[in-house]
């Protein structure tokens, strides 16, 4: 038995369950390094006075930029309504704007405010980023390449997943 740390909320315990053999000691850290960005996700959110769920959504925008609601629905496959309320608190704490579309003003465009965004969150994700390159650079060119395959096929075990929940038949 390997001894593994098992994280709560906030503090990490020593368990002995863990199994002797590879895949299902790769399958539980597995589990652990998700857990492990939930719980650092959460407390990011509540620093910026969001949830877990919003502050990922609000990471979506950044990532694809200014989209409109319908968009945005689909992509996370949120209802219309749920992407509403989502704009309407990230636009009461000036994290995004609505803009009226200039070729359809029919069309509403939800604008990132990356200023105030990054002014807010920027500080922590500016750690985030110095920590993880010293650790991608801790890995030669074949571990990272393996490791990377290993996260692109998961990914796309998890979107397969999500749209099946998301569209059933």
């Amino acid at each position: 038995m390997q001894t593994i740390y098992l994280c709560t909320k906030d503090t990490w315990h020593m368990s002995k369950k863990q199994p002797d053999d590879l895949p299902n000691k790769f399958g539980a850290t597995s589990r652990l390094y998700s857990d492990a960005s939930i719980f650092m996700h959460e407390a990011i959110a509540r620093k910026a006075g969001l949830s877990a769920t919003d502050h990922k959504y609000l990471g979506f925008l950044v990532q694809h930029g200014s989209m409109t609601a319908g968009e945005l629905a689909k992509y996370t496959g949120l209802t219309t309504g749920t992407v509403t309320g989502l704009i309407d608190r990230f636009e009461k704490k000036k994290f995004v704007s609505r803009e009226f579309d200039k070729t359809d003003r029919r069309k509403v465009i939800i604008v990132p405010n990356i200023p105030v965004i990054m002014k807010e969150l920027g500080g922590i994700f500016n750690e985030i980023e110095t920590k993880m390159t010293a650790l991608f650079n801790s890995f030669n060119k074949k571990e990272l390449a393996l490791i990377e395959n290993y996260m692109q096929s998961a990914i796309k075990i998890m979107q397969e997943i999500t749209h099946k929940l998301n569209n059933p038949i």
